[in-house]
Formats: structure tokens, C-alpha cells, sequence
């Protein structure tokens, strides 16, 4: 699943290609990815005609602000793409859900194999609703080692778990948070309440370095995901523990392993993470 790397590589790729540019039209070919309650007649009414201001993230989700002050939010689930059928890549898409036309001419397209992602139409109040209900962005001023700390005082949840809670951490998930679990040492079946405030700055620091360095690599591709370009992202093979059972830890050569925590696999040294 695209998680906040994967996400924000989107936006930025998109950013430099589509803003200041008007949506002409709205084709809605799989009408399953929209919200519910939200028709394609609506789509097309509310966005046809309009100017793309910004495209910015969220979390997960790629968010595109119209000139109306209309705000389309676009969850990718598990296998959705944003690609421009300019890309080089773009003839390979078979599953196009949704075909967004613009003013030069180009499509923007939204392909989606499991169509398990969501678009969201938004008024800012609306807007405003939605988006109090995910939590702190980790790469922002507000996500101190303090804060964290004390977001996770008094819970027993798993540490795995609480960052993929994304009222608390928003954009954090299962690849990421195992990554940053081992860089700072910390067991992901270790309750969250009992991470100390030196525990929480090694954490902190290590999910704001790992999810950097994923940006800068333009995200993981095991499968699915791919950049606004069709491309492959390639973070994959510097990935440390993540899909890494029973290889050497990179740091002590115990072999590491996975657990299964609330029907998700967790990766972990179990030398370097007591």
C-alpha cells in the first residue's frame, strides 16, 4: 500500500506538471472508487471547468485544491496510481478507474487494479472535518520527540500498531514503521506507553530519517505502486528489516524474523530490538 513517501513523490511529480492547469472533463469508468454519496454527474459538475491551484499531501492522500475552493482528496489504497498519459509508461495501464482531461490537451489518469482507493470531494468546511481527523504529519515542526512521548502515555497498544493509527502519526505505515522501529532499537511488540522521552527522540528522529530517504527515492515498489510517471520507485533494496525474515541483521547478523501483531507481519532483530 502507498504509504506518505510513495505519496508525497506523487505530489511533487504532479505539483511541477498540473498546476495552473483547468480540468476539461471527468470520465468516471469504475464509479466503485468514489465516496459514498458522491455521483459522477456531481464529480464532473463540481470540477469541470476549474483550475488546479495546488496539489499537496495529507497523510496518505493526495489532495488537489481547485480555484472554486473545492478539494478533491485521492486515497490510492492499495494499488491505485496517478499517472499522465504523456508518461512513457502510461500505455501499460489496464485498470483506469478515472480519466481527469485537462486544458493541453493531456489526461490525467487514476488506474486502480484491487480499486480499494477513494476520492473524496471536499467544501473547506467540509475539508476541515476531514482532515481534524488525522493526526500529526511527521515531517512537520509539530512532530517533536516531546509530543510524541506524550501522544503515548498511558497506552498498552503495540508500538507496530499506534504508528499506524493515523489519528496519531498521519502517513506512517506497516513498511515504514518497521523500518523505524529498528533504527531506534525499539521491539514493535513493545507497548507504546513505555517508551520513555529518549526511547521517543531515537524514534522520532529515525521515522523523520527513513521517511526522507524513501521520498528521495522515490518510494518502495514491491508490485504495484508507481510515480506519476509510470515509474517504479527504488527504495526496496535498502530496506533493512522490512520482507527481510530470516536474513542477517544488517547491524548484528542475528537472523531476523517476523511476528504476526493484530494480523499484520512485523519485522525485527530480535538481538538489536529487545
Amino acid at each position: 500500500m502507498p504509504e506518505l513517501p510513495e505519496a508525497e513523490t506523487i505530489v511533487r511529480d504532479l505539483r511541477d506538471r498540473i498546476v495552473g492547469h483547468a480540468v476539461t472533463g471527468i470520465a468516471v469508468i469504475r464509479p466503485d472508487i468514489l465516496a459514498p454519496g458522491l455521483t459522477r454527474d456531481h464529480l464532473d459538475a463540481s470540477l469541470a471547468g476549474y483550475r488546479i491551484l495546488a496539489v499537496d499531501r495529507r497523510a496518505k492522500n493526495i489532495v488537489l485544491r481547485f480555484d472554486t475552493g473545492r478539494i478533491l482528496l485521492v486515497n490510492l489504497g492499495m494499488t491505485g496510481r496517478l499517472v499522465l498519459d504523456d508518461s512513457p509508461r502510461a500505455a501499460e495501464l489496464r485498470h483506469v478507474a478515472v480519466r481527469f482531461g485537462l486544458d493541453d490537451g493531456r489526461t490525467l489518469l487514476y488506474d486502480d487494479i484491487r480499486r480499494f482507493g477513494r476520492m473524496e470531494l471536499h467544501s473547506p468546511e467540509s475539508w476541515a472535518e476531514r482532515d481534524a481527523t488525522l493526526g500529526t504529519e511527521p515531517l512537520s515542526e509539530d512532530f517533536t520527540a516531546e509530543r510524541l512521548f506524550e501522544m503515548t502515555r498511558g497506552t498498552r497498544v503495540p508500538l507496530r500498531n499506534w504508528l499506524l493509527d493515523q489519528r496519531k502519526v498521519a502517513g506512517v505505515g506497516n513498511i515504514y514503521a518497521n523500518e523505524a522501529l529498528f533504527r531506534a532499537g525499539l521491539h514493535p511488540a513493545r507497548p507504546a506507553g513505555s517508551i520513555d522521552l529518549e526511547e521517543a527522540a531515537r524514534l522520532r528522529d529515525a521515522i523523520r530519517n527513513v521517511l526522507e530517504e524513501a521520498i528521495e527515492a522515490r518510494g518502495t515498489t514491491f508490485s504495484d505502486y508507481r510515480d506519476a510517471s509510470g515509474e517504479a520507485g527504488a527504495y526496496e533494496p535498502r530496506l533493512r528489516v522490512y520482507g527481510r525474515e530470516g536474513r542477517p541483521c544488517p547491524v548484528c547478523g542475528t537472523p531476523l524474523q517476523r511476528i504476526v501483531i493484530s494480523n499484520r507481519s512485523a519485522f525485527f532483530c530480535p538481538r538489536c530490538q529487545k
